[in-house]
């Protein structure tokens, strides 16, 4: 049984599956041989999604945009390796510092503009509750004319691309007008997506703060190596957020500067109240975690001065009948109560006695 599952077994909880290791797992690199199928175009139009389909998706998209303006051309593309980005830059013209920020991995939440090319970069967030990690997946997302083009750049992101709450068809599906804003509407619909997702990742921590609470006053040692890692999980849930926060507000300035649909503002102003909600949650979070935290130091510092109590007390008792076995044990001359044939029970006595009446008073003072 996992340390994990011990631990539930004392609360009383049930066991979760467990895992070969609590670390981290690292995100996948790209490897130069990826399937042909990892690139995907999907077209939307007021009537549904049709997908697009040729030996070259990226040059077959670019061709289907240009004859239907009218209509909105998205790419997504799996863990693409340097050669597909460069496929994509070529074929979009893009910047060769934008080139750069695709082909570079772990990117900071970021939204800037390179010609008539806007480049977002966002992350998606997810928990793992049975090793208590958040799981951030990145995407890089293209927008440029009708066509937008989402890079899953992990295993991660691709997973979350996957998932019903990321599908496109799903969510224009239900909200079919938002096709009429353009492409800035795929935009709205994974940021919205990626604020979705918090929610769950809030109450799987929620519910590990209730199970760490428990176990604080429990007295379980392990209660402090857990509140730990979940803390360093809210940090980085908590700088997520906030990249993620300034990534909307810049594109909220933009749809001023660059015209953008008043209603499609709104729908972006929506997405950012629901984030402005959820950031303060996991503060508050953090506050919790610091104060079990606190509250743990100072349980195990109560704990701590018991068992010094306990060590002081024991030994008081075994000074007093080795103090009295020190001063006998000198052998001087003139000491009389070694001729005295009383003075060896009497000295057990007074060892033993010495002892006991000790002992009857840390008891009285709760030391033993």
């Amino acid at each position: 049984m996992s340390a994990r599952n011990k631990i539930r077994s004392k609360l009383g909880l049930p066991p979760l599956p467990g895992r070969s290791s609590h670390k981290r797992t690292p995100v996948a690199s790209r490897t130069p041989h990826v399937p042909k199928d990892n690139i995907r175009a999907v077209s939307f139009d007021s009537e549904g999604a049709f997908p697009l389909t040729g030996a070259h998706t990226i040059e077959t998209a670019g061709k289907y945009s240009e004859e239907h303006p009218d209509q909105i051309v998205v790419i997504s593309m799996d863990k693409p390796t340097d050669q597909q980005i460069e496929e994509l830059a070529e074929a979009w013209d893009l910047h060769p510092l934008l080139l750069e920020d695709l082909q570079a991995p772990s990117q900071r939440a970021k939204a800037e503009r390179q010609g008539d090319t806007l480049f977002v970069v966002t992350h998606s967030v997810a928990y793992q509750d049975d090793i208590e990690e958040v799981v951030f997946g990145e995407f890089n997302l293209l927008m440029r004319g009708n066509q937008v083009a989402v890079l899953c750049q992990d295993q991660a992101a691709v997973r979350a691309w996957q998932a019903k709450g990321f599908r496109l068809e799903h969510r224009f599906g239900e909200q079919n007008e938002l096709l009429q804003h353009g492409p800035e509407a795929v935009l709205h619909a994974v940021l919205d997506a990626v604020v979705d997702g918090y929610g769950p990742v809030l109450r799987g921590l929620e519910t590990d703060k209730e199970e760490i609470e428990r176990q604080v006053f429990s007295g379980d040692p392990a209660a402090a190596e857990r509140i730990y890692r979940l803390s360093r999980e809210i940090i980085e849930l908590r700088q997520m957020s906030n990249g993620l926060a300034t990534v909307i507000r810049r594109l909220l300035i933009g749809t001023t500067r660059y015209g953008t649909d008043a209603e499609l503002r709104m729908y972006l102003d929506d997405v950012s109240d629901h984030l402005s909600q959820i950031i303060p949650d996991i503060a508050e979070l953090r506050d919790a975690l610091n104060q079990i935290l606190q509250v743990n130091a100072t349980l195990v510092s109560q704990r701590q001065n018991e068992d010094m109590k306990k060590i002081s007390g024991w030994a008081a008792i075994i000074f007093a009948p080795t103090l009295i076995g020190a001063i006998y044990g000198m052998n001087f001359t003139n000491m009389p109560e070694l001729e005295w044939s009383f003075g060896y029970p009497l000295a057990l006595a007074a060892m033993f006695g010495f002892a006991a009446f000790l002992f009857i008073v840390f008891k009285k003072k709760d030391w033993m």
